[in-house]
C-alpha cells in the first residue's frame, strides 16, 4: 500500500457558498464603477479573481504582496479610478504600515478579505491573524463589514464600496470562511 497523495483542495462549502456570490460581488464593484482589482492569488477569491480578469475593462493586477496594493489604492484613487483589492486574512498583517498612508492622506481604500482561520480551518498558523484581523484593521482606521451569507454578499460590498467612495472611509469587507468552505488536505 502507497503512500497517499495530499492534494490541497476545497473542503465542503456551506450551502450558502454553493451560489454564486462571487459574482454577486463583482456586479457589485462594477456598479460602484471599480476599475482597477489588485490581488495576490487566493483560492477564497479564484472565481471572483477570474471574473475580474475576464473583464476587459478593468485592469487586473497580480501582486507579489499585498501592501502593494494597498499603495496600487492610493495611486489608482489619485490617477481618478477606483480601486479594489482582494486578499487573505493571513496578508492584512503585510499591510499594516502602509495602512498608515491611507490614514494619514485619507484615501478611500476598499479591500475584500478572504479569511481563514474560522470555521473549520485546520492549519493552526492561519488561526492567530484571522483572529486579529477585525482588532487590527479597526486599529488603523478601517471599517470592517463581516458577510458570512451568500444572500448578504452583493448588498454588502455594494454598501461598503458606497462607504469607500462615496463616505471617503477605508472599508474591509470580511468574507468569512463558512461563506467560502473550508480547505483541507484530501487523500
Amino acid at each position: 500500500m502507497g503512500r497517499p497523495q495530499r492534494r490541497f483542495g476545497d473542503g465542503v462549502p456551506s450551502a450558502d457558498a454553493v451560489l454564486d456570490w462571487p459574482r454577486g460581488l463583482f456586479d457589485a464593484l462594477k456598479t460602484a464603477r471599480v476599475r482597477q482589482v489588485s490581488h495576490v492569488p487566493d483560492g477564497g477569491h479564484a472565481r471572483l479573481i477570474s471574473l475580474c480578469t475576464a473583464d476587459p475593462e478593468l485592469l487586473v493586477t497580480t501582486l507579489t504582496s499585498e501592501e502593494e496594493g494597498v499603495a496600487q489604492a492610493c495611486g489608482a484613487w489619485l490617477g481618478g479610478d477606483r480601486s479594489a483589492l482582494l486578499m487573505q486574512s493571513s496578508g492584512v498583517g503585510n499591510c499594516i504600515n502602509m495602512l498608515s498612508m491611507v490614514r494619514t492622506c485619507g484615501f478611500p481604500f476598499l479591500t475584500i478579505v478572504s479569511m481563514r482561520g474560522q470555521w473549520g480551518e485546520f492549519v493552526p498558523w492561519q488561526i492567530p491573524m484571522a483572529q486579529a484581523v477585525p482588532a487590527v484593521l479597526l486599529a488603523m482606521g478601517v471599517i470592517v463589514q463581516p458577510v458570512d451569507r451568500a444572500d448578504d454578499v452583493a448588498e454588502t460590498a455594494a454598501s461598503c464600496a458606497k462607504l469607500a467612495y462615496d463616505g471617503g472611509a477605508a472599508v474591509a469587507m470580511l468574507l468569512g470562511q463558512r461563506l467560502i468552505g473550508t480547505k483541507g488536505f484530501q487523500p
